[in-house]
Formats: C-alpha cells, structure tokens, sequence
C-alpha cells in the first residue's frame, strides 16, 4: 500500500508478505499500522497559460480510432445524445474570442494621428508666444488663438472616434449576417446546426467547399481528401488528409482537421476534440495579439496627399518666420512682436491643412458599407468599396452564378431511347411491356448510389421539393430524380435500393477529372462481385464506354455508329443549355474491397476503362430572373462581362446568349485568334490593349485546351479585340490564368464571381471576388464581397455606389 508523499509509512510484517505473494488475508482482514504526522504538502504546479504549450500538449492524433470514441464518449454513427450536448455546454459557443483591444493606442491615435499633430506644435508655440515669449506684455489674443487651437484638437479627436467606432459597428453587424452551420450526427441522425453550438464529441460530417468548424480527429476519409491551411499556415499547398497519425506534432500530422481550415477536395467524418479559444486557431489568435491596421488604396492616395501638404504647410510657416527673423525683425525693428509674428505665422500653418478630408474619406467608405448592406450585400473590407468603381472587367461562373443553381433532370436517353423525363414516365405507364425500360432500374441505380447529395434529417418527412439537400446542385438533381422515381412495375423504389447495397468507396466529383465514382456491392449476394458506378461529362467518359445498354437491359458493343448518335444527343442537348452527364458502371469481380484508400483509388483509375454506358441525363439549370437586365447595366457602364465555366462549351454558349453575354451570331474561335496574332501588329503598351469605344462589337469562344495553348500574342489579341468572350470546359487552375492574362493588359480591374470550389484560385487572384450567399464556405472566405441572397442585380447598384465614393469626394 502506498502513502502520500510526507506522510512516513509503518507498516506490519502481514502486510508486507500479502504485497510479496500477493495473495493471503482478503483485503477485508488485513491489519495495517500508520503513523500520522501533519506536514504541509508540497504545492501542485498550476497548468501552464501559454497557448504555444497547450498546442504541444495535444495528443488526439496518436491514439487509436477507438480510443477517439471512446475519450469523448461518442458513438461513430449516433453520435451524441441530447442529454450530453447539454452536459457540454457548459464549455461555451464554439466562437474565437477577438484579441483584447489596446483602447489607449487608438487614444492616442484619435489625439495626436492625422492633422492633428500640425495642430499640436500650432497650440504649443501659441502658448510660448503667450509665455515667456510675450514678456512684458502677452497679448490675450494669443491666448485665445491658443485656446481655439486645443479646442480644435478636442473636436477633432472626438470625431475620429466617432467615425471609427461607427465604422467597427458596421462592419461587425455585417459580418453577423452571415450564418455558419455544421452537420454534424446527433441522435443517430445528420443535422445542420449552428457552427456556434458544437460541442467537444460532436462527430460532424464535411465534405469539399466545407470549413472545418472546430479542430476535429478524422476518423473516415475518402482517399483524395485535401485541406487548405493557408489561413493557419500561410502555405498555400493542398496538405492530404490521413486517418493515422503522420507526425508526433499536432501541426504537422494529417489526421488532424483544424478549426478555419477548409476542405477542398474529397470527404471526411471528424470528431471534435477542441472548440472555440480552446482550437489552435483560437490559441494563435491569443498569441497575435491586436491586428494592424491596413489603409485601403484610396486612403493611401489621401494620406500621401495629406503629407505633400503638411510639408508645404511646415515649409511656409518656417519660411514666415525666418523673414520676419531675417528681415523685418532687423529692418522694421517696431513693425511686430515676436510673438505676434508667430500667431501670424501658425495662420499659415493652419491655412494648408485639410483637416477633414481623412475623416471624408472614412465616413463615405462606410456609409456606402451601409447602404450596400441593406441590400444584402456583404462588404468584408472597406477597400472594396472603392475598388468597385474601377471595375472594368466582370469575368463570371455560369452554374449557380448567372443560373439559378436549381437543377432539375428534363431529358433522358438510352441506346435505343430518348425523350423527356416526363414523357418517358408516362409511356412506361402505359406500356404494355414495362420491362422494355427496364434500363430504368440501372440508371436509377446510378444516379442514387454514385451521389454525394443527402437529404438533412430535419426536412426528411417534407414533400420531395420541400427536402433540404445538401450536395452540389447537380447531384442534388440527381438526388430528387432518383427519390421521386418509383415504378412498382421495374421494382424501382429507393428505400429497398439503399437496404439491399453497401458502398465500399468512393472517388467524388472533381473539376479536374469530371466526373465521380463508387463502389459498392450486394448485400444478399455473396457470390456476385462488386460493382463501379461511374458518372461524369459524356465527352471524357466515351472514351473509356466498350458497351452499352438497350432499353430492355440487354449488353451491346458501343460502335461508332452508336457513340456518333449519343454525341450528337449531347450537343443538342447543351445547345438548348442543358448540363449532360453520362451514367455508366462496370462489374469488377474478385476486386478486394480491402485495400488501403490511395491503393483502392489508384486500382479504381486503372478500372476506368471497358465501361458500359447506361445512358444520357440532360439536366437543366435556369438563369435567373435578374441576370439579363443586370448584364445590360453592366454593360452599359463600360465593363465588359466574360463568361468562365467548367461546362460544356455548347451549354456554355446557350447560357451566354439568354443572359446577355454574347449578342452577336458569329462568335470567333482559337484559329481567328491564331490567324490575327500571326499578323504583324504595331507595337503598344500592354496599358493600352483594350477595344476602342468605335470598335465593332466581336465575340469569342474558347475551351480550356484553348486556353492552354495560347501565347503572348494571343492574349492581347483576346484582351484588346473581343468585348464578349466564353471560356469553356476550365479548370480551377485556366480560370486563374485567364484572371491573370486580363489583369496585365489593359489597366483592368477585374472582378470575378463564383460559388464553388473550383472559382476559389480565380476569386484570390482577381482584384475584386464576388461570392454568393449559398455558395460554398471556402469560395465565400476568398471572397471581398458576398452576395448574401445570391441577387446578381445588386452588382451594378456596388458599381454605382463604388464611383459615388469617388465623385463625393
């Protein structure tokens, strides 16, 4: 038996041979003998404040999956129970404290910053002009120039902290307006709550666009997980997610997904281990103490304005007093007093100094920051503002953006079929051989098994269209499509689709690949293999289809014949601006579901190939109601409005032409570019690429292999000739060049607007990101400016109020 340190221990010879063998009198019966003596305890060192050692501290991300589980008492699929969310509570919101505010830095600044130290040295030669200078006979003029001056000063230092204070007012209750939520499992089923309401245990959900709302251990991950640290770290490499520790420190391993980071490619399951102050974010933002202030380039301009004339001020008040020093004092010895040739001097002083125009320029900073918010939009810095009014190219997303985002599948086509969604329901109907759309059980297969989308528990016993989905719009498409498709008759019905199939793993959607998959099996059938669902743009997967199916089932060879038809479908389709995609699978047998996840994406690239095509879905996507009429003001102020998107260059194109991007009926493509590069043009400065107000209006089409392959020469061809332009079929990364390649030429500033992940490189490398209220968390953290109802006629009044900022001024 062991004592406490101090106390002496005595102890009998029993009991000393029951410790040795370890058995003998039940512990019941055994005797001891202790001597108590009272001795003071050594004090019990206090936990250590310093954030950077409660970083080091944390060891989540070296113990098992299980023992994650288990330390914060959490289930992996209930998650917590109501009764422990209360119970954790009582840690707090799930908020990072702001940094303490040094109130008498900003005093300091109020008294003495801006003109306000000319009037200083004014004030304090006033007094000495008064006292000793005015020796015999100080003149109360004087005095009262001086009291004027500390007056001045008073007033003027209280208004400056009535402009910044009304100004941190805004812009807090701005940022208010935006509404973080999580999902995360509680009660055995996925929720949205409240980024502020999660508690330690929660096991919250993310997926791509997501930013992770506390610092969580991952405990699943889909093998092409990626997260963007550049908020922490400042690294703008993609780090992957892991499920095992890679490294003993909490900042460096993969298996950790810390708070304000954002998920940018793939899935996760997380639990939260770290809320609010307590996350590293929330111990770094303790460490950084208060921000420096950042002037925007307007107030930039102002200042070095404000200091050309405060030495021009300084320059002739010195120069009124070595005059008189020099001159007067000596020729005219009873002209004037010392001290009068002072108070005469400060009024030059005085004179030169705009005193009102830094606080001008914040006031109308920050009551256009007002206005625009009572039109649901979202100023993150006052620099945007100002940079509004300079806005000369407008380069935006289609899906989500200038369409609605509310998907909806209209067409459907198979080998030897194709028609509208509701025409092909209705002739399965009547058919009297409904087994000659069998195909429809595959496709419906398809398209609710190799989906991302989910219906949030809350909504689930709503009506269909009532449902809220989370998932990108066109797997929430896909998602309603597949839900509301029940034909008894085929044994189509998704409820015993979901009991009867496990997914094993999946490779989502990416703007690079186009196009996603999953792997699942039979749960009944032991001895049939596994299946690949595939979909995806029809014009990347055809080249991997070998077969296809008829509308009764049946397997046929994909010739050219065939793939000539399902082209064809896709370019009407897309002409009339429909998003197509391409439902496929494939049976894998023997394949080991096993594996680890990079091993089992590497063999799944491999497996891309012999494909049977299922068929064509054509999903529409409406513009949105304001878009037109928009585009038209727009226009007409001079910015010139370029479509950039991901999607099929004919959809693309229909787009464009509904909304009022491309007006005219020729539209160029790379080979003009090409042919008018060739020829041998005047050299310019790069400032001055950009078409004359008397050029005729040209439009121009590229895809994204186009962007790739164009040179200098060609862009300024692009940059200085085309007022409508569609970019096609791009990557995150040709949507940044295109950002880049215009900013250079032309003195243009750039605006670009976007939802999702794939517009986040674009949004960071144009002057001015516009992002939408429902796009995803990390396309709205690039941004500067947020659209918070996704009302895309709020960007020509931005506009208006950017340039009012400047003829106000």
């Amino acid at each position: 038996m062991s004592s406490s340190a101090g106390l002496p221990r005595t102890d009998t010879r029993r009991s000393r041979v029951s410790e040795r063998v370890g058995y003998g009198l039940q512990i019941g019966y055994r005797t001891l003998s202790i001597r108590v003596e009272e001795k003071d305890l050594p004090a019990k060192p206090k936990a250590s404040t310093d954030p950077a050692d409660a970083i080091a501290a944390i060891d989540v991300h070296l113990i098992t999956v299980e023992d994650v589980f288990t330390r914060y008492s959490t289930h992996p699929t209930h998650g917590l129970e109501a009764a422990a969310v209360l119970r954790k509570e009582k840690d707090g919101k799930n908020t990072i404290s702001p940094p303490p505010t040094q109130y008498w830095k900003k005093a300091l600044n109020y008294v003495f910053g801006g003109f306000n130290f000319l009037m200083w040295i004014a004030f304090i030669l006033t007094l000495l002009s008064y006292q000793p200078l005015g020796r015999p006979n100080p003149q109360v003029f004087v005095l009262g120039v001086s009291i004027l001056l500390l007056i001045n000063i008073a007033i003027s230092a209280t208004f400056y902290a009535l402009v910044d204070w009304n100004a941190s007012r805004i812009m807090k209750s701005i940022k208010t307006l935006i509404a973080e939520e999580a999902c995360v499992v509680r009660d055995g089923s996925q929720q949205l709550i409240p980024a502020a309401s999660i508690v330690v245990g929660d096991v919250i959900v993310l997926s791509a666009g997501d930013r992770v709302p506390a610092d969580l251990r991952i405990v699943q991950a889909s093998s092409d997980l990626r997260f963007d640290r550049s908020l922490l770290t400042g690294e703008s490499d993609m780090v992957p997610g892991a499920l095992n520790a890679t490294s003993n420190n909490a900042l460096e391993t993969r298996n950790l997904a810390l708070n304000s980071t954002f998920v940018t490619q793939g899935n996760c399951t997380g639990v939260v281990f770290a809320t609010g102050d307590r996350t590293v974010m929330g111990r770094l933002v303790s460490m950084s103490g208060d921000k420096k202030f950042k002037l925007t380039t307007i107030q930039k301009e102002v200042w070095l304005f404000t200091k050309i004339v405060s030495a021009a001020a300084l320059f002739f008040f010195s120069l009124s007093l070595l005059l008189y020093g020099v001159w007067l004092r000596r020729s005219y010895p009873g002209y004037d007093t010392t001290s009068s040739a002072i108070a005469n001097s400060i009024g030059c002083l005085i004179a030169f100094v705009p005193q009102g125009l830094p606080i001008c320029v914040a006031l109308s900073l920050t009551v256009i920051a007002r206005r625009m918010a009572k039109r649901q939009v979202l100023v993150k810095n006052l620099a945007t503002v100002e940079t509004l009014g300079c806005m000369s190219v407008l380069c935006s997303d289609k899906t989500g953006t200038l369409t609605a985002g509310k998907m909806v599948v209209e067409n459907i086509a198979f080998l030897d079929y194709h028609g509208s969604l509701q025409d092909t329901l209705k002739e399965v109907s009547d058919s009297p051989s409904p087994n000659a759309f069998a195909i429809l059980k595959v496709a419906h297969k398809v398209a609710r098994l190799c989906n991302a989308a989910k219906f949030d528990a809350a909504t689930i016993d709503r009506p269909l269209e009532e449902r809220t989905v989370k998932g990108d719009p066109t797997d929430t498409s896909l998602l309603r499509f597949s839900e509301g498709l029940s034909i008894p008759a085929l044994g189509i019905n998704t409820a015993d689709l979901l009991s009867s199939w496990n997914r094993h793993f999946e490779i989502p959607f990416n703007s690079r690949n186009k196009w996603s998959l999953t792997v699942i099996t039979e749960k009944q059938s032991l001895s049939q293999g596994p299946w690949v669902l595939v979909k995806g743009a029809p014009d990347v997967l055809f080249p991997h289809c070998q077969t296809a199916l008829r509308g009764d089932g049946t397997s046929v060879p994909l010739g050219d014949r065939e793939r000539q038809q399902f082209s064809a479908l896709q370019d009407r389709w897309s002409s009339e601006g429909q998003r197509v995609l391409a439902l496929c699978r494939k049976s894998v047998d023997g394949l080991k579901l096993d594996l680890p996840p990079n091993d089992m994406e590497e063999l799944m690239y491999s497996e891309l190939r012999d494909l049977t095509l299922v068929g064509l879905v054509g999903i529409r996507d409406p513009p949105r109601e304001d878009v037109p009429s928009s585009i038209e003001t727009i226009r007409r102020a001079g910015v010139r409005v370029f479509m950039v998107t991901g999607d099929f260059k004919l959809t693309a194109i229909a787009i464009a032409r509904q909304v009022g991007i491309v007006s005219q009926e020729r539209i160029d493509t790379i080979d003009d570019v090409k042919a008018a590069a060739a020829e041998k043009l005047p050299a310019q400065s790069r400032y001055a690429i950009k078409p004359q107000e008397d050029d005729p209006i040209r439009a121009l089409v590229l895809t994204g292999e186009d962007v790739s392959a164009l040179t200098s020469p060609d862009w300024d061809i692009i940059a200085g000739s085309y007022t409508e332009i569609v970019f096609a079929r791009t990557t995150p990364e040709q949507k940044m060049k295109i950002v880049e390649e215009i900013k250079y030429r032309g003195d243009n500033t750039v605006a670009v607007t976007g939802d999702g992940i794939n517009d986040v490189p674009a949004l960071k490398a144009a002057d001015i990101g516009v992002a939408m209220g429902s796009g995803s968390d990390v396309a709205k953290e690039a941004a500067a400016l947020i659209l918070l109802k996704n009302d895309f006629a709020s960007i020509p009044v931005a506009i208006e109020m950017g340039r009012l900022v400047f003829d106000n001024l």
